[in-house]
This record gives C-alpha cells, sequence and structure tokens, in this order.
C-alpha cells in the first residue's frame, strides 16, 4: 500500500475522533475538549490534503468521508448503544465496498 493511502486511512480514522471530542465539548464551551477538538480537525484535514494531491480530490474525499462514516456510526452503536439493525449493517458494508472499489480503480491496492 503506498505512503498517501496509509495517510488518508489515518485521517478518516481521526474524522470520528474530532466528533467524539466535538460532543464532549458541550458546544466548544468545554475549552479542553474544544482545544483538542480543534487540534484533531487541524491534523486531520492536513492529513487529507496531503493525500489529496497523488489521489485526487474526489477520490481522497470519498474514501475519507466513507471512513469516518463508518467509525462515526460504529462509535455510535458502541457507545451509545444506537440501533445496529440488518438495514445499517447493510449500508455500512455498501460504504466499504465503494472505498475498496475505488481503491482498486485508482491504482491504491
Amino acid at each position: 500500500m503506498q505512503f498517501e493511502w496509509i495517510i488518508l486511512i489515518i485521517a478518516g480514522f481521526l474524522e470520528p475522533c474530532w466528533v467524539f471530542t466535538l460532543e464532549k465539548s458541550e458546544n466548544l464551551r468545554n475549552i479542553k475538549w474544544a482545544i483538542v477538538t480543534a487540534v484533531i480537525l487541524i491534523v486531520d484535514l492536513y492529513m487529507l490534503s496531503i493525500a489529496m494531491i497523488p489521489i485526487g480530490a474526489g477520490t481522497a474525499y470519498a474514501v475519507w468521508t466513507g471512513i469516518g462514516a463508518i467509525f462515526t456510526l460504529i462509535m455510535g452503536l458502541v457507545l451509545y448503544g444506537e440501533s445496529a439493525s440488518w438495514k445499517r449493517i447493510f449500508f455500512i458494508l455498501m460504504i466499504v465496498s465503494g472505498i475498496v472499489g475505488l481503491n482498486l480503480t485508482t491504482g491504491g491496492a
């Protein structure tokens, strides 16, 4: 796997981290969590911007948001007891298959 794909995958994993810390910041009123959110968000967007150069903006953004959506949803299932219906699982698998397909068709594999 190429370096830019590794960076993009890490950035994808960071997206739900800043979403989680944003919630903890209580609408940015809790300064400690607000700062953590800002730092993670800046690092996340910087890593996405690095990956966009060789991969392309459309593919990189689609993969980044897909990874972020999947792990934000998993976080909701694990931490907040959200529904794990078969429909939700099916659509998560569709996102995963789209990410794999994009990776294969852009030579990222």
